[in-house]
C-alpha cells in the first residue's frame, strides 16, 4: 500500500511539473513577453555597437557671440552622448520567433481582426524549417542619423560578396555558408540570411551540440557575431532553430 501511495504521489508531481513548464499560447503573451522573446531569448540575440566619440562636450571654437555652446553643437548635428545601434539577430525558422512576431502584430491592432489573426496563424504554422535555416537581422537606434550605417550596409550587400564571410557554425567547428540573401523589405522582418538545414543528409543542429554561432561581415562598418545555446532552444519538446 505504501508503494502504491508513493507511486501516485510521484505521478501527481510529474503531472504538475509538466503542466507548469508548458508555455501558454502566444495569443496570451504580453507586450513585455513578446519583446523579451524577440530581443534576448534562446532564439534571438541583440548585438549592441556604441559610438562614444562625442560622448563629452568639446567646444568647436568661437562664434560671433563667444564660445560655441553644446546646444549649438547639437543643433548642428553633434551628439554630446554615447549613441548605440542595436542589431536584433533572430532565428525566423524557430517557431517561438514566428509566434512572437505574430503576437506583436496582433497587439498593435486597436480592434480584433479575425482575418488577420488567421493569416498570422498560417505564418506561425508555416513549415519553413523543412530545408532551410533563416536568420533575420533588424536594427534600431535612438538617433535617426545613425540608421544610415546599417541601412546602407544591408541595402548594398549581395549574395556574391556575403557568401564567403557569412556562415553558421557549431561548437565542433562545422560550418554551413550562406546560400541566399534578401535585403530588408516592407515586411519589417529585417534582412534575411538563408542557410541549408541539412549537411550530409543530417540536420545541422541536434541536441548533442552545445552552441551555434551566426557570423557575417556585412560591410567594413557592420560585423555580426552572436551565439545561441542549444540546450536552451527546446520548445514544446522540439529543438527549434
Amino acid at each position: 500500500m505504501k508503494k502504491w501511495i508513493l507511486l501516485c504521489l510521484i505521478l501527481t508531481l510529474t503531472t504538475l511539473a509538466i503542466a507548469q513548464t508548458k508555455p501558454k499560447p502566444y495569443q496570451e503573451w504580453t507586450e513585455k513577453e513578446v519583446n523579451k522573446l524577440l530581443d534576448n531569448s534562446p532564439w534571438s540575440k541583440t548585438q549592441t555597437e556604441t559610438d562614444t566619440s562625442e560622448m563629452f562636450f568639446r567646444p568647436d571654437g568661437m562664434g560671433a557671440n563667444g564660445p560655441v555652446t553644446s546646444e549649438q553643437r547639437a543643433a548642428g548635428g553633434a551628439n554630446n552622448q554615447a549613441i548605440s545601434i542595436n542589431y536584433r539577430v533572430r532565428l525566423l525558422t524557430a517557431r517561438p520567433i514566428r509566434e512572437a512576431l505574430a503576437r506583436k502584430v496582433l497587439l498593435a491592432q486597436k480592434t480584433e481582426n479575425p482575418d488577420l489573426a488567421n493569416r498570422l496563424a498560417n505564418f506561425v504554422e508555416a513549415n519553413s524549417s523543412t530545408n532551410y535555416i533563416v536568420v533575420t537581422v533588424d536594427y534600431d537606434t535612438k538617433d535617426a542619423r545613425y540608421r544610415n550605417i546599417p541601412s546602407q550596409a544591408f541595402a548594398a550587400a549581395v549574395l556574391a560578396t556575403l557568401k564567403s564571410n557569412t556562415y553558421l557554425d557549431r561548437n565542433d567547428g562545422k560550418r554551413v555558408f550562406l546560400i541566399d540573401y534578401r535585403p530588408p523589405s516592407s515586411d519589417n522582418l529585417g534582412a534575411k540570411f538563408v542557410f541549408p538545414r541539412y549537411v550530409d543528409e543530417k540536420p545541422f543542429l541536434t541536441p548533442e551540440f552545445s552552441q551555434m554561432r551566426f557570423y557575417s561581415q556585412i560591410s567594413s562598418k557592420v560585423k555580426l557575431d552572436v551565439r545561441f545555446k542549444v540546450a536552451d532552444m527546446q520548445y514544446n519538446g522540439n529543438l527549434e532553430y
